[in-house]
């Protein structure tokens, strides 16, 4: 069953309910109402049962008649049974209201009784015939039903109009993710309407498909890029070996540099591939641990040493720091940095290198950004002009930058008053200073 046939059983069910409830509580009201003044009349005549009828309007059609403790009777023919006997010889003292069926013409009447003690000995019964009653209560059955009836089927249609308008926002929403789920493309919107649950809910549905329309970009645009960038070093790689492998004789002076250059070039394809698995493995690894930040950046300074022996590295005023984070990835986002800060560093240059407060900050003393690359720095594959003679694939900054926001920080680069540039790395509460021995 559609939702939209539940809502409308429902609002049917739920008007269904309450006019039924309303309709037996008007028909008991009413048929209270007539009976409370047919009971009234009927007391006030059995007050006064020898007041000449004819005379009195309200009483007339009453039948009146006065029973004694034996059952006999006089008056009108009523029919005498126990209850006005018990009356009569004053075992039943309060009198009682009733109805019985009786005859008139040899056809069933019923007949609306006040029984109560006249004087010691004697009881007197009025009585009226109520068949009006019964066939006002029966109209008013009748026009009770139809009433009820025809608020359910009121109520039904609105119902149905009702939730047709409400679900139209929902219905949309369905209609775009089939759309979506058909032609692969989240590039479809819905309209947000009013201000309200459901318009809200169609914003939100729109936020997430702009979403999923710009991780699918990003997705189609990283993969265009990877293999843009992996073709260039594999193309190079396919000329050497189809050169060391041909007729051509080589001397062993042009072998050696063929076999250096498919050595760089095999260690910079590693590191192309490399750093694409980190980018592509987006999300942070599941387990956490606590590491030391400092001691992290010293071994990466010793490391860049041995990488770049003609620059200086100062790593000074590192001050002691805990991180709850991927050790691993830090690693290679540390070691980013300063690869990045060394290859800008021209020969006898320095470095400085602080961490403080949860902020890994390198400075070198290169060229520093320019002002149309600085924007740039962390995108993916993203590589300034004077970069380009450079080896490398633009992926060194932009790992950075997916470690910090997966650690939830940030990265930014600057250029440092005097000359070079400034990257700084901040972890905000994923670091805290301390040492992990001693916590």
């Amino acid at each position: 069953m559609t939702l939209k046939a539940r809502l409308t059983l429902v609002a049917a069910g739920v008007v269904a309910v309450v006019v039924g409830l309303a309709s037996v509580t008007t028909y008991f009201v009413m048929r209270h109402e007539l009976y409370s003044q047919v009971d009234t009349e009927l007391q006030h005549h059995a007050e006064s049962p020898h007041v000449a009828i004819p005379n009195f309007s309200e009483f007339s059609g009453d039948y009146v008649a006065f029973v004694a403790p034996d059952g006999s009777e006089t008056g009108d023919n009523i029919r005498v049974d126990r209850p006005i006997v018990e009356v009569a010889s004053g075992r039943r003292a309060h009198g009682f209201f009733r109805n019985t069926l009786a005859y008139l013409a040899g056809k069933p009447i019923v007949l609306r009784e006040r029984v109560r003690l006249y004087e010691p000995g004697i009881a007197v019964v009025v009585a009226r015939n109520i068949d009006y009653i019964d066939h006002d209560l029966d109209r008013l059955r009748f026009i009770l039903i139809l009433v009820s009836l025809g608020g359910v089927l009121i109520a039904a249609a609105a119902g149905a109009i009702v939730s047709g308008a409400t679900l139209a926002p929902v219905r949309r929403l369905t209609e775009a993710a089939e759309l979506i789920a058909e032609t692969g493309e989240p590039s479809e919107r819905v309209p947000e309407g009013k201000r309200d649950e459901l318009a809200r809910l169609g914003a939100s549905f729109n936020t997430m498909l702009a979403s999923l329309e710009e991780s699918l970009e990003t997705q189609r645009r990283f993969v265009a890029d990877a293999s843009h960038e992996l073709r260039t070093p594999l193309t190079s790689l396919q000329t050497n070996i189809d050169v060391l492998r041909g007729d051509i004789a080589l001397e062993p002076d042009q072998r050696q540099r063929l076999l250096a250059d498919l050595h760089r070039e095999s260690q910079e394809m590693r590191a192309l591939i490399g750093g694409l698995l980190e980018l592509a493995r987006g999300g942070a690894p599941a387990a956490k641990e606590e590491f030391q930040l400092d001691e992290l950046v010293e071994g990466a300074v010793d490391r860049a040493r041995t990488r770049f022996p003609a620059v200086a590295w100062r790593a000074e005023g590192l001050e002691p720091t805990i991180v709850d984070g991927y050790r691993d990835r830090m690693e290679r986002a540390v070691w980013n940095m300063l690869e990045n800060a060394g290859k800008w560093s021209v020969e006898g240059g320095s470095v400085e290198i602080s961490l403080s407060g949860g902020e890994l900050r390198v400075r070198d003393h290169g060229p520093g950004f320019a002002d149309e690359d600085r924007p740039l720095v962390f995108d993916r594959f993203y590589r300034s002009a004077a970069a380009r003679a450079m080896p490398g694939a633009g992926l060194g900054l932009a790992i950075v930058r997916e470690v910090a926001e997966a650690h939830g920080g940030s990265v930014e680069a600057e250029n440092a008053d005097g000359g070079g540039a400034v990257v700084s790395l901040s972890l905000n509460g994923a670091a805290h200073p301390g040492s992990v021995e001693n916590s």
